[in-house]
C-alpha cells in the first residue's frame, strides 16, 4: 500500500544452467516458475496475485527467463542479459550475478555451487497494470519488483 514493501515468493520452479568456466561469458541459464506457487504469506493477497489482474495464472501458468548473452562485470559478478516472460508479454532484463562459486563436494558425493541474482522490473512492463488510488491519494500498489535469488546449482 506504498506504505511498506511486500515480500514474496514463488516455490514451485526448475532450471538449469550450462557453465563454462574456462569462458564464463559462455554460460546459459534457463528457468521456468509456477506462477500458481507465488506466496507472500497472506491468503486473499496471494489470490489476487494469481488471477487476472496480475499473474493470471489461468492464462499464463509460467514466468520463464531464458539467458542471451554474459558478460563479466567485476571478479566474481556477470551481468546476465535475457528474456523475461511474464504474464504473456517477454521483455529482455539484466541479471546482475554474484557468482557462481567454485564447486564443492558435499557430504553426499554431489558437486555442488552456488550463485546470488538481483535485478529491478516494472510491473507495468509486463502487462500487470491494476492498482487503486487510496483516500490520501497515493496508489495500493508500487510500479517496480525487486527480485532477489539465491541459487544453489547440483552438477548433473
Amino acid at each position: 500500500m506504498t506504505v511498506s514493501n511486500v515480500r514474496g515468493d514463488f516455490s514451485k520452479f526448475q532450471g538449469i544452467a550450462t557453465i563454462d568456466d574456462k569462458d564464463i561469458t559462455q554460460m546459459k541459464v534457463e528457468v521456468t516458475i509456477d506462477a500458481t506457487s507465488v506466496s507472500t504469506g497472506h491468503a486473499q493477497r496471494d489470490e489476487h496475485l494469481r488471477g487476472p489482474d496480475f499473474f493470471d495464472v489461468t492464462k499464463y501458468p509460467t514466468i520463464t527467463f531464458v539467458s542471451k548473452k554474459v558478460m563479466k562485470a567485476d571478479t566474481n559478478r556477470l551481468k546476465v542479459i535475457g528474456d523475461l516472460t511474464i504474464h504473456g508479454t517477454t521483455r529482455e532484463i539484466t541479471v546482475d550475478v554474484e557468482g557462481p562459486t567454485p564447486e564443492v563436494k558435499d557430504p553426499w558425493g554431489g558437486i555442488r555451487r552456488g550463485a546470488t541474482a538481483t535485478t529491478r522490473i516494472n510491473r507495468r512492463d509486463f502487462g500487470m497494470t491494476w492498482n487503486k488510488v487510496l483516500d490520501p491519494g497515493g496508489l495500493l500498489v508500487g510500479e517496480d519488483l525487486d527480485i532477489y535469488v539465491e541459487v544453489e546449482l547440483v552438477k548433473k
